[in-house]
């Protein structure tokens, strides 16, 4: 057996398609089995005691026992690193589970690349986040996905912070702890609450710790997803929306996630987000450049109940709006029409409008009619068709029109139609909307978005951050499309905060969810700066001057303490002691035989940092992450009088 699990290495090793960095990738290994791949056939035809081994004569043709070779390469024993080594003395592993499309649930994934740029010092420096990640099948999970207690209550004001005495749909929450336990402890209190879910999730580029296969990357960021969607929808009212946006690297998978979740009935749109411009070093060798992203808008229910708001933005001057009406009164026979171009030449100066588009340019020129049209759009007008499919009055006054096309005609009691030579006269003032504080010619947004810079939100919100945030323009736009005032949005990848800072200053509802460190340094810091009023972002576009209040919770830990504990420690001697009381106090996993486990031993002490690190936490109930709501009176969690009464009224 010993030999035959070294010539299979050799063999594998020829395939290049096999390694990474001189490592041997199992799950490719399988994949290309499973998928009879014709190259890897050959090879292993190549070596005779490897084809007596995994194939069969059959009426003399040789037959590939797939399944036979992949129990033999998944086997714990085929090329086992040093933690696998170690995890394999102490029987900690599960032989013979691979990722599949069955309900497993993965706990916990590495967030924004694993790297986050902020809290840093000096322009150059970054700090690196530790990660980890679990996948739980269905006979691992007890209770793991019920509601959890929560803890360490603090109401922010505009006076500062205040105790909780009471937690109501009113409130605007903003919650640390493990997204996923986090939205099944309050899907039963806020179902179908919610107006508007927005997140902006992991975006899984590749540069996370996991050495496997693509399609195993993938799947586990859609198992990833999947989980958190399937909860999310709950949430939502049934004229509710949900919007993810997306990368290149996860848009095609996540809009088929999104239209198995949803519907594809419910599929509203997809809108392209210009995110940022070649420039620079970026530009360097890179062939066509990543400039944008994606927004994928879908109903909760049914997507006919959706009500969205137009908007608008900045166009640029049509010259079609090239007349002019001079109204005289109420008697149209004493109104009269003139071009534009006529108008601007002789205030000009000249006496021809070849004359002065001569002199000025042509540009120049229209930049003029432009500034005109802008200052007297009462007056300044295109002619547009009137078809037949009109009402039978403004088709009747169009043919009247026609015989008369000296006459101004007018439908009804205003000016709002008028008819001249048969066509509709169509002021300049329809076109022109207040934007940004502006008065500005405009037209209906498409979907591309290219007028919102992501260039300069850096501080925005006092929170610095090269990448990775979002303008406050772009929620506010998504949030006028969709949402009323006092609506409640949610955002269970909360980040910097600029979703619920946003929906703060626009008098939304909202509810947070973040389970990083910087939740303190990032949205909570940021979101107390907007009860202060702080006025970046779009704070003077909607006039903000502070005020409201919002309430701090966090899911109450158990095993996650000791999961904080293990990412902090620093060294072996650390780890030890925390492993101590572990022992005592954490939940371990029941497939831990701690007898067998000595972590002074040399085998343990020769792993590196991370990999002790990333054991520990592995020998650990994943279940008990944090404390479950139903074992609120139990002693062992310490859990006080005035938590157990918060959490008895918040869960009703």
């Amino acid at each position: 057996m010993q030999n035959i699990l070294q010539d299979l290495v050799t063999l594998l090793e020829q395939d290049n398609r096999l390694t990474i960095e001189g490592q041997l990738l199992k799950n490719k290994v399988i994949e290309l089995a499973l998928g009879l791949d014709s190259g890897l056939i050959r090879l292993l035809l190549s070596h005779q005691e490897i084809k007596n081994h995994f194939f069969q004569d059959v009426d003399g043709i040789l037959v590939f026992d797939k399944i036979k070779f992949q129990q033999f390469v998944g086997n714990k024993s085929f090329l086992p690193d040093s933690y696998t080594s170690f995890k394999n003395k102490i029987g900690l592993t599960i032989e013979g589970r691979y990722l599949t499309e069955s309900k497993e649930v993965v706990l916990s994934w590495p967030y924004k690349d694993c790297i986050l740029e902020g809290g840093q010092t000096k322009d150059d420096a970054r700090r690196n986040e530790t990660f980890w990640n679990e996948t739980l099948a269905p006979d691992q999970i007890d209770y793991l996905l019920a509601p959890k207690l929560l803890a360490k209550s603090k109401k922010y004001t505009v006076d500062g912070e205040n105790v909780v005495n009471n937690i109501g749909y009113e409130d605007n929450l903003i919650i640390k702890g493990n997204n996923l336990l986090v939205l099944h402890t309050l899907k039963n209190v806020y179902a179908k609450k919610v107006k508007l879910i927005y997140i902006d999730p992991p975006y899984n580029t590749g540069s996370d710790e996991f050495l496997y296969n693509d399609s195993f990357n993938k799947s586990t960021w859609l198992t990833f997803m999947k989980n958190r969607l399937e909860v999310a929808k709950n949430f939502l009212t049934d004229d509710g929306i949900f919007i993810m946006q997306l990368s290149d690297h996860r848009v095609a998978e996540g809009k088929l996630l999104l239209d198995e979740l949803f519907g594809r009935e419910n599929f509203i749109n997809q809108v392209t987000v210009k995110t940022r411009s070649p420039s620079g070093f970026k530009t360097v060798n890179l062939g066509v450049f990543e400039t944008a992203e994606y927004l994928y808008f879908y109903a909760a229910k049914n997507k006919k109940s959706i009500k969205c708001k137009p908007q608008y933005v900045v166009s640029e001057y049509d010259n079609n709006y090239k007349y002019i009406i001079e109204k005289n009164g109420d008697d149209l026979s004493n109104w009269s029409i003139t071009g534009l171009e006529g108008i601007i030449s002789k205030e000009l100066g000249f006496d021809s409008v070849k004359e002065s588009k001569k002199s000025l340019g042509e540009k120049a020129f229209e930049i003029k009619m432009a500034e005109y049209a802008l200052a007297n759009s009462l007056k300044v007008f295109r002619y547009t068709e009137i078809n037949d499919d009109a009402s039978k009055e403004a088709v009747a006054l169009r043919n009247k029109s026609k015989s008369d096309p000296s006459t101004i005609y007018r439908l009804g009691e205003d000016d709002a139609f008028l008819v001249h030579n048969g066509k509709q006269i169509y002021f300049y003032d329809k076109k022109v909307r207040e934007i940004d504080g502006k008065r500005v010619p405009t037209m209906l947004i498409t979907n591309i978005w290219n007028d919102i810079s992501w260039e300069g939100i850096a501080s925005e919100g006092g929170v610095k951050l090269k990448q990775g945030k979002k303008p406050e323009r772009l929620i506010k736009r998504i949030l006028d499309m969709y949402t009323q005032e006092n609506d409640m949005v949610m955002d269970f990848f909360a980040g910097s905060g600029t979703t619920v800072a946003v929906a703060h200053k626009m008098n939304r509802r909202w509810i947070a969810i973040e389970q990083m460190d910087y939740m303190h340094e990032l949205p909570e810091a940021r979101l107390i700066r907007v009860l202060s009023g702080e006025q970046s972002g779009i704070s003077k576009l909607v006039d903000w001057s502070g005020g409201g209040s919002f309430i701090y919770l966090e899911l109450a830990k158990a095993n996650q303490a000791f999961i904080d504990q293990i990412q902090k420690a620093e060294s072996s001697e650390d780890l030890a002691a925390i492993w101590q009381t572990m022992q005592n106090k954490a939940f371990l996993s029941y497939r831990v035989d701690t007898k067998k486990i000595n972590i002074a031993d040399a085998e343990f002490t020769a792993l590196c940092i991370d990999d002790q690190k990333r054991f520990l936490i592995e020998v650990m109930d994943k279940n008990m992450l944090y404390v479950p709501a139903s074992e609120i009176d139990d002693d062992i969690y310490g859990i006080s009088d005035e938590d157990k009464k918060l959490n008895r009224q918040f869960f009703r």
